[in-house]
């Protein structure tokens, strides 16, 4: 039996014997907002549209965060070394976007339409903070795993 096959038939009993609650997603948008986390860093959104298992094959993410002035989209996908590339977007006006794991930060510049990208990123907890211009807040995300 192949990885791939054995991977296939635990993802089919988990569905059976423990199938993800329905209201899953809004019993987690719930303890977000009683908990009032987006005092302090950016609420994760949850995406309108993105129809993904929990379980499944996919192999990316989606994910959004706001404060209310700036919005950060992250696309993270799975390269095939194992490590994680991820493409971002914000809609405010940063001059740069960092990306923390641990002791290692990677920094780069967003490009025209908020555009920006980290490459060979090792799995594990992130957080993406993006550094605006001006007098507006800096956006900070919770951590997030890769």
């Amino acid at each position: 039996m192949s990885d791939d096959d054995l991977f296939t038939a635990l993802r089919a009993a988990a569905e059976l014997h423990d199938p993800v609650p329905a209201d899953l997603a809004d019993r987690m948008v719930a303890v977000v907002a009683v908990a009032d986390l987006s005092r302090e860093y950016a609420l994760l959104t949850l995406m309108e549209g993105i129809e993904s298992p929990v379980r499944g094959d996919a192999e990316t993410t989606t994910m959004q965060f706001s404060d209310g002035a700036a919005t950060v989209l992250l696309h993270i996908s799975r390269a095939e070394n194992g490590r994680r590339r991820i493409d971002g977007w914000i809609d405010a006006d940063a001059s740069e976007v960092r990306l923390s794991q641990g002791e290692r930060t990677w920094t780069t510049q967003p490009a025209e339409h908020g555009r920006f990208a980290f490459e060979d990123v090792p799995p594990g907890l992130c957080r993406v903070q993006a550094v605006t211009a001006g007098d507006a807040k800096d956006l900070l995300t919770p951590q997030f795993e890769v």
